[in-house]
């Protein structure tokens, strides 16, 4: 759950109860999409911009080339969900639930999962700059070939996680758990700079 939510744009029209929708190709901007049931969506290069969901389920939905630019999600459903070469810069998630979530490649930059569970999803070469990601839970996770750069990382919960090839320039290993965490050797040696260690060959 967010630490404090961020109120969304304002939109201009609603949509409720919109179950059996094909977002395929379509453009939707500021709209309010409230307690739809978008369950084994697939969505080819839908774009929504500063948009808002409230309690929209898009269990077992495939975005491909889609775009969720400044939307906001509150109390969404994301079970088994894909985003595969998505776009969701400056979007941000409150009180949504992610699991089995897969995603692949796309710019995540900007986005905020404050204290998201995101326990045992799959994040790999996804761009994730800046993004706000204090107190998530991600334990088990595959976190795999990020950009985290600029990320915020606070009391983020690793443990278990594979966060081999992603950018941990900016993770404090004082302030988040790594236990059993799986990085690789040049993980290994920002970690221990971090740590203030003296690295030598």
């Amino acid at each position: 759950m967010a630490d404090r939510a961020r109120p969304g744009a304002p939109t201009e029209s609603t949509i409720r109860d919109w179950d059996d929708a094909d977002p395929s190709g379509q453009t939707y901007h500021r709209v309010l999409f409230i307690d739809s049931d978008l369950t084994e969506v697939d969505n080819h290069g839908g774009i929504f911009e500063e948009c808002t969901f409230r309690g929209v389920r898009f269990n077992a939905s495939t975005h491909t080339d889609a775009a969720f630019v400044n939307c906001t999600f509150v109390r969404c459903s994301l079970f088994d969900t894909t985003f595969t070469r998505c776009k969701l810069v400056g979007s941000y998630f409150d009180d949504c639930t992610f699991n089995l979530l897969k995603v692949s490649g796309g710019d995540w930059s900007f986005t905020g999962l404050p204290g998201a569970d995101l326990k045992g999803t799959e994040f790999t070469g996804v761009r994730l700059r800046e993004a706000e990601l204090t107190g998530i839970r991600a334990a088990k996770a595959t976190l795999r070939d990020l950009d985290l750069s600029g990320a915020s990382l606070q009391r983020a919960d690793f443990t278990g996680a594979d966060l081999r090839g992603s950018d941990l320039s900016t993770l404090d290993p004082l302030t988040v758990t790594l236990r059993d965490a799986r990085i690789d050797v040049t993980q290994a040696m920002v970690v221990a700079a971090t740590l203030g260690l003296d690295v030598r060959p």
